[in-house]
């Protein structure tokens, strides 16, 4: 099988090296081998160096080869008259080093079709160097993590718009890992677009998603999590927080953060920051950033004069190319502050009666019931009836 591969080779190479008219040529095709074999990785739409190395000499000749197709060939100068046409204007050899033995291809702009091996020949008149290079081709770009609430129910989508091979993505929530999640392959060949949702549960726990990529050994984590109800009333201001988990941080990483009110199932952006060009861009007058805290990667933001329209969802989104946090505030306004909210436990009764009877009257006694619906602070701090119990205080007044 070797030896036909050999010969396969062999009556392609011909041809294309028939303008060589070097005697190492016909010494090297009487004896054609495969020195070494080297493998590289590959990522979708970025450049890649091949490496060629081999003993220099004079009447230098260079030929790269892929499943019997022309990639690259040189003489003196560039011989690309017979170049698969896949790989026009995308390859090019380091001219000032070859004298120096370095026939390394560069190849540009790669896409998945570049996979597979690569078989390079250099020889000079002194000698031949024959190696196979392994291409692995890998994508892994547009992460991303989605929320969005449906009726009453909450999912968390996470996604990757271009992934090669299969991903793994795995879920959890606090520190157990979660299997209920669906899958969707939503573009079928390479690169796939793939996502994942899962329907959040437990609103007061930490989630976190995981897309790992083993072939580029890259791995993108987003994270998400709602915070504590808030609730003020008009005119008032508030400030919300946003930061990044102790154990993520992004030095030289460029990122987005972006600030947006959900409110009956739509998005309106308040403000967003990119680090690449420190630029603050917001929408909304209310609005306002402390820049000292930016340079602190400390995103958090102040929201002055309050009005009824203002309540809603609040979404910090910070991503980055390995990193995404979605954290969620809920903000509730109203026009005159609430009643301080009471559990069981807090629950107190203070009852007083004066009364005076008609001097030399008899005493009166007063029978008197008060009912009361005991409410529970819930964590959501709603106040909700707690169903069926009932405290009756029955006084007897003298």
């Amino acid at each position: 099988m070797k030896a036909e591969a050999v010969l396969s080779f062999f009556l392609i190479l011909i041809p294309s090296l028939s303008e060589f008219q070097n005697p190492f040529f016909l010494t090297f095709f009487n004896h054609f081998s495969i020195d070494s074999e080297q493998t590289v990785t590959g990522r979708l739409n970025e450049d890649l160096i091949l490496p060629c190395l081999f003993e220099s000499g004079p009447e230098v000749a260079i030929h790269w080869k892929i499943r019997g197709q022309n990639v690259h060939s040189y003489k003196g100068s560039n011989k690309l008259e017979r170049q698969d046409p896949k790989y026009a204007n995308r390859t090019s050899l380091f001219r000032s080093e070859i004298h120096n033995g370095n026939a390394s291809l560069c190849l540009i702009k790669l896409n998945l079709q570049d996979d597979g091996s690569y078989i390079w020949c250099t020889g000079t008149e002194s000698g031949k160097t024959t190696n196979k290079i392994v291409l692995k081709m890998g994508a892994f770009l547009m992460p991303m993590m989605k929320y969005e609430t449906r009726n009453t129910s909450t999912f968390l989508t996470c996604c990757v718009l271009m992934i090669y091979p299969h991903p793994t993505i795995t879920w959890q929530a606090g520190n157990t890992t979660v299997s209920e999640s669906t899958m969707e392959e939503l573009e079928p060949s390479p690169p796939f677009y793939i996502k994942s949702t899962l329907n959040v549960t437990f609103s007061n726990k930490f989630y976190e998603c995981v897309i790992g990529n083993s072939l580029l050994k890259q791995t993108w984590r987003g994270q998400w999590v709602m915070k504590e109800h808030l609730h003020k009333v008009q005119s008032e201001d508030i400030s919300l927080s946003c930061q990044l988990a102790n154990n993520f941080s992004l030095p030289n990483q460029d990122f987005i953060v972006t600030w947006s009110r959900m409110k009956s199932g739509t998005s309106l952006v308040l403000a967003y920051f990119l680090s690449s060009s420190q630029n603050t861009v917001i929408s909304e007058s209310q609005f306002s950033w402390n820049k000292e805290l930016i340079n602190q990667s400390h995103f958090s933001w102040t929201l002055t004069d309050l009005a009824l329209s203002d309540n809603g969802e609040y979404l910090c989104n910070i991503s980055s190319s390995k990193y995404t946090l979605l954290m969620v505030h809920t903000l509730r306004v109203a026009t005159q502050p609430q009643e301080p909210e009471s559990g069981p436990a807090d629950l107190a009764l203070a009852l007083s009666k004066s009364a005076s009877s008609p001097l030399g009257s008899p005493p009166h006694r007063f029978a008197l019931q008060f009912t009361f619906q005991l409410t529970d602070l819930q964590p959501n701090h709603d106040r909700r009836p707690h169903a069926g119990h009932q405290l009756a205080c029955i006084c007897h007044l003298a």
